[in-house]
């Protein structure tokens, strides 16, 4: 179970979720430092994969709607969980959604975001690519990306995607954190706050549950927000 499921019970605490301008997109980083700072992704501005981590293997560099596979596997099994990503738009500056404000604890109510920060809503379809039930969150496994920092989301931040989880549950389609059967698509929503003014350039997705583990920085895809030559 993702830890957006675990917060769910905690809902009745928070507010709103958001939608946001269609922005050009970031990448991330996959340190240890704690969600929703600030950290250094790649080491120089002029590093093709600028916004992935530090010695994260790059996969692939899709651009905004080119799907991606996930490959996840255990240490304590044989089995394999498969999902085909498509990170479907970043939108940044908007308010929020109000159809996924109608399910905070206060309908309608959209928090602030950290004074000197906006939200960012990234958009993406999971479409389960294995042989059986799986679960997938982007809530410890994402960094939106702007040039070479890389901003995770915080606890509140995934709260309030949940939100939008809660929205879409309504309409028939199970966030993947809860489990999606093979061959079944669903909707999948991260909350990132990066500064008022800045755009996102790109957005790392890792390969895996997680950015890290015990045994390193996890490898991931470097979705590019911008077309090539766009500044």
């Amino acid at each position: 179970m993702s830890s957006r499921a675990s917060t769910f019970a905690a809902l009745g605490a928070a507010s709103a979720l958001l939608i946001v301008t269609a922005c050009t997109a970031g990448t991330s980083s996959g340190t240890t430092s704690s969600p929703g700072s600030a950290v250094p992704a790649a080491a120089t501005t002029t590093d093709p994969h600028i916004g992935a981590p530090p010695g994260a293997e790059v996969l692939a560099r899709p651009a905004v709607g080119e799907p991606f596979k996930l490959t996840i596997d255990y240490s304590n099994t044989s089995a394999l969980d498969e999902f085909e990503v498509t990170v479907d738009e970043v939108r940044c500056g908007e308010p929020l959604d109000p159809k996924a404000l109608a399910h905070a604890a206060d309908p309608g109510t959209e928090p602030p975001p950290e004074e000197g920060k906006q939200y960012c809503v990234v958009s993406m379809e999971v479409r389960n690519a294995g042989k059986s039930e799986a679960d997938w969150s982007a809530d410890d496994a994402i960094t939106l990306n702007v040039d070479d920092t890389a901003y995770s989301p915080t606890q509140s931040d995934n709260e309030l995607a949940g939100l939008y989880a809660q929205y879409w549950s309504d309409q028939g389609k199970t966030d993947p954190s809860f489990g999606i059967n093979p061959g079944s698509r669903s909707p999948e929503h991260a909350v990132v706050q990066i500064p008022v003014g800045d755009e996102p350039t790109t957005v790392w997705v890792a390969s895996g549950n997680l950015l890290e583990t015990i045994d390193g920085v996890e490898p991931g895809y470097l979705v590019q927000l911008r077309t090539p030559g766009q500044s």
